[in-house]
């Protein structure tokens, strides 16, 4: 890298402007009728000191200025001598803020530090934004509705390009496009997150039960799929403790799906008022959803509610539990984070 001579430099510019240029790299300035001329085709100046004007490049020029005057360059010649302008005054002298000359790189300043890290979050957001929008995105568990599968407190990441892309895939469902791009269907079983259909803003987490075409019912607390009783286990009771530490007492059943996937379903309320529901027959295009806790989830049975889901709707296949707590600690609370930690939950995967 060439060096340039910063006294010489200084004698081109106003007195006051002396004082305040911080260099880092120096050479040689040569005049030629009248004008200064730096030697070197590299060079590289920081900020200027104490809150003078600083170097800069704005539109591939070499801009030297204080808070009134502002040089650019002229010419640069096959020797790499640079020929530089009078001075000039424009927006650019604002705008100052550190230069980078030909890709040479300035040693490290407080502008350029706080530029550095400013970009390095910037980047790091996008990133982040890109990652959250295609590939995964982490949710929590805030109701019960699919316990025992899904604990409230639970924390997990859902596969955005499982089912490919809707406008719900991005962050506040922007209404770009209609429809889903690069789609795959969710198989009957899967623990599916998505929009309600009632705002298109709300996000519900159950089970896919019913595909397009599929006649839902529940008989008596059973689930029949296409008139066919779904067939269930009773594995004994599923004990769950409110926020008072009451316990309460479920009855537990292993339920298997016509394609042979297996889950755990709860039976709190014999009789309950979803156990024993119409004939749905899902649309085209839409999906079935369920509760795992039966008796205690607002679901595809609720028609007014929640209703068939439409495949635009669905934000992506939950995957895999990353940290779990049961909610007795408090965020600062920091001395009760072992006792309120489901070790038991952490990085595990959603069946």
């Amino acid at each position: 890298m060439a060096e340039l001579d910063l006294n010489a430099v200084l004698d081109f510019l106003p007195k006051r402007s002396k004082d305040k240029l911080l260099p880092y790299s120096r050479g040689r300035v040569s005049i030629k009728n009248g004008s200064p001329k730096l030697k070197g085709t590299r060079t590289s100046w920081s900020r200027v000191a104490k809150g003078g004007q600083p170097l800069l490049v704005a539109g591939g020029k070499l801009l030297i200025g204080d808070t009134t005057e502002v040089y650019g360059i002229e010419s640069v010649d096959g020797d790499g001598e640079i020929t530089l302008t009078k001075p000039y005054n424009g927006p650019e002298a604002d705008r100052a803020k550190y230069i980078y000359f030909e890709g040479a790189q300035p040693e490290s300043s407080p502008i350029s530090a706080t530029a550095d890290t400013a970009r390095t979050i910037f980047y790091a957001l996008l990133i982040a934004l890109f990652i959250r929008a295609f590939f995964f995105q982490p949710f929590n568990i805030p109701s019960g509705s699919m316990i025992s599968t899904l604990l409230i407190g639970d924390y997990l990441f859902v596969s955005k390009y499982a089912y490919g892309y809707s406008r719900h895939s991005l962050p506040f469902s922007p209404n770009l496009f209609s429809g889903r791009i690069f789609g795959g269907e969710p198989d009957r079983g899967d623990v599916v997150v998505f929009k309600t259909p009632a705002d298109g803003r709300t996000d519900f987490i159950k089970r896919v039960v019913g595909l397009p075409g599929d006649r839902i019912q529940m008989v008596d607390g059973v689930l029949h799929i296409n008139g066919s009783a779904v067939k269930r286990e009773r594995i004994g009771e599923y004990l769950d403790r409110d926020p008072r530490g009451n316990v309460r007492r479920h009855t537990q059943y292993r339920e298997t799906l016509p394609n042979g996937v297996t889950h755990t379903t709860l039976d709190s309320t014999p009789a309950g008022l979803l156990d024993d529901t119409q004939e749905f027959r899902v649309p085209e295009g839409h999906y079935f959803m369920m509760g795992d806790n039966r008796d205690n989830s607002s679901d595809s049975r609720r028609i007014n509610d929640v209703g068939y889901v439409p495949a635009e709707n669905l934000v992506g296949r939950a995957e895999i539990l990353f940290f779990s707590t049961d909610g007795s600690a408090r965020f600062w609370e920091f001395w009760k984070w072992p006792t309120a930690t489901r070790f038991d939950r952490i990085i595990a995967f959603i069946e």
